[in-house]
């Protein structure tokens, strides 16, 4: 009997089971035959579902993926995951299960661990802190520069305007997590740069501290992104391709330091300085935007500290640089923490 006339054969006797159209429980449907086990699904390797052409998938079509143990049904444009077979997991941060993923978020330093067999393959945002405010003690000092911003998440940008890059497939181990400190502002009384930022570290990937805004007769630093420059018509410092942005130049005539490079923009240069505005991310589940420059004026959109006579310090745990500093006594602000978040697909 050939496989189709045993399909029909079985289907139908077993739907005229009882007279009443309903399916014999002993009897289980099979794509390959009748099976007492339920219905098999074809079954490809990796290379073979993605050679699969795509336009010929109708919506509701499934798959069993067995290089990576998935069942996949087809969406609109690709097939997705349906379940999983638990091998692999991970833990360390601060956990919560959000839109079909498990995520963990990192505002001090830790251990992210992965546990079971196969690899986990995972998202990640890695800021790094920011920069430190610079202070001139007559007029706003340079702001402070963001932190490196680097980014995996698919159709969002890494900082300094770079696509997003790629995920890191991880095996059983302990991945060392490093939350980078914001640079402290300058402050002392009198002239002087802010300190720059400390590194964020999640295995391979490291974000670059954001450089310290400049003062009178000092130099911004470069960093992730690069802090707003000193007062006296300094150039702004150069940030880190892929990671951020330079800060803006400051002005003799104007009065005023450069405003500190954000990951989404470069520092302000036109009149009370702004800092570069950060990059928007939802890795967390919800958009946030973060690694904004500190200003000699307002701070940029994703916590850089405002300068000026009331000066702020960057937001923690967004990188944001910190804003300079005006007068004796009012110095350079600190830049914010950063941040690591690592999400994967929850089964």
């Amino acid at each position: 009997m050939s496989r189709s006339r045993d399909i029909a054969t079985n289907l139908g006797s077993s739907l005229g089971a009882g007279g009443g159209g309903g399916v014999d429980s002993a009897t289980v449907l099979s794509l390959t035959g009748v099976s007492s086990s339920g219905i098999q699904v074809p079954r490809l390797d990796s290379a073979a579902v993605a050679a699969l052409s795509l336009d010929s998938a109708a919506g509701g079509t499934i798959l069993y993926d067995t290089t990576n143990e998935e069942l996949k049904g087809w969406v609109s444009d690709a097939y997705k995951r349906i379940a999983k077979r638990i091998t692999v997991d991970g833990s360390g941060g601060t956990e919560a299960t959000l839109g079909g993923y498990k995520i963990h978020t990192f505002t001090s330093s830790g251990s992210f661990i992965v546990t079971g067999t196969g690899t986990l393959d995972v998202e990640y945002l890695v800021i790094a802190g920011g920069g430190g405010g610079g202070n001139v003690g007559t007029v706003p000092g340079g702001g402070g520069g963001a932190g490196g911003y680097r980014s995996s998440v698919q159709g969002e940008n890494s900082g300094g305007g770079a696509s997003a890059e790629s995920t890191l497939s991880l095996t059983a181990g302990t991945y060392t997590v490093t939350v980078g400190a914001g640079g402290a502002g300058y402050s002392a009384d009198g002239d002087g740069t802010g300190s720059q930022g400390s590194n964020s570290v999640f295995h391979t990937i490291t974000s670059i501290g954001g450089g310290g805004g400049g003062g009178n007769n000092t130099n911004a630093t470069t960093g992730g992104s690069g802090g707003g420059g000193k007062e006296s018509n300094g150039a702004g410092a150069a940030g880190t391709s892929g990671q951020g942005y330079a800060g803006g130049s400051g002005s003799e005539g104007g009065n005023y330091g450069g405003g500190g490079g954000g990951a989404g923009e470069v520092g302000s240069t036109d009149g009370a300085t702004h800092g570069g505005d950060g990059v928007a991310s939802t890795i967390s589940g919800t958009s946030v935007t973060r690694a904004g420059g500190g200003g000699s004026g307002p701070g940029g959109d994703g916590g850089g500290g405002t300068g000026g006579g009331s000066a702020t310090a960057g937001a923690i745990n967004t990188g944001g640089g910190g804003g300079g500093g005006y007068l004796s006594g009012n110095s350079g602000q600190s830049g914010g923490s950063g941040v690591v978040i690592v999400r994967y697909a929850a089964v």
